[in-house]
């Protein structure tokens, strides 16, 4: 669960993005969408969330404009925490099939709190695994897809600490062109090399290389 104080997005590549971003959400929808209620209480990758809140998470992403967001920011008193579970109880609805109902009807959406957009690529990404990892369902993102967000998160600590978590290694895509940093070798999918960036430990095992046990460390349970 996550959230950041404002940013300006400059919209450099936006126009490239979105569609990136829809495809994501409509692909998660699609898994989805034969879920038994047990199945939607799972335990998530996000901490405390089960994958029906994790969704919900997302649909308000996709809701609240700058305005929106920033009312909600100071309504909370600046507690961002608060601010996100204040929105997520506000787009869970009553039911799991409202909850994804909710979360089909943002699937085109460009609506988007005061973050670039290839964050918000970041924030389906690393969400939409958070849900299918503890579910069994695999996604083969495509490289493209993958890479960007692997590119924006070597260089931020934005919604999350992925810049300071990967200093002083080297990453290595063994699935495609992505290659980032010096020091010790991690090596894996680009997919995992993301989820690790994002602190989700549960993905080092698909990870090789001398600054595995590094990462370990920086990871924690998130």
């Amino acid at each position: 669960m996550t959230d950041a104080t404002p940013v300006v997005d400059t919209g450099h590549g936006a126009g490239g993005i979105w569609p990136l971003i829809r495809s994501e959400r409509a692909a998660l929808a699609d898994d989805l969408s034969r879920l038994s209620d047990a199945q939607w209480a799972t335990p998530s990758l996000c901490s405390e969330l089960t994958v029906r809140e994790v969704l919900a998470h997302l649909t308000a992403g996709a809701s609240l404009d700058t305005v929106r967001w920033m009312a909600g920011v100071i309504r909370c008193r600046f507690d961002f925490d608060r601010q996100v579970a204040m929105r997520l109880a506000e787009y869970l609805g009553t039911t799991p099939a409202g909850t994804l109902q909710r979360f089909r009807s943002i699937v085109p959406s460009r609506t988007k709190p005061p973050l670039p957009v290839v964050a918000m690529l970041g924030e389906t990404i690393v969400h939409s695994e958070d849900i299918r990892r503890p579910l069994g369902i695999h996604r083969d993102h495509p490289i493209e897809t993958v890479t960007r967000v692997a590119d924006h998160y070597r260089n931020s600590d934005l919604v999350l600490p992925a810049k300071q978590r990967i200093r002083g290694l080297r990453l290595v895509a063994s699935d495609g062109p992505f290659a980032a940093g010096a020091g010790p070798l991690v090596s894996g999918t680009t997919t995992a090399l993301v989820m690790a960036m994002a602190g989700r430990a549960s993905y080092l095992g698909e990870l090789e290389g001398d600054g595995v046990g590094v990462l370990r460390e920086r990871c924690g349970t998130a």
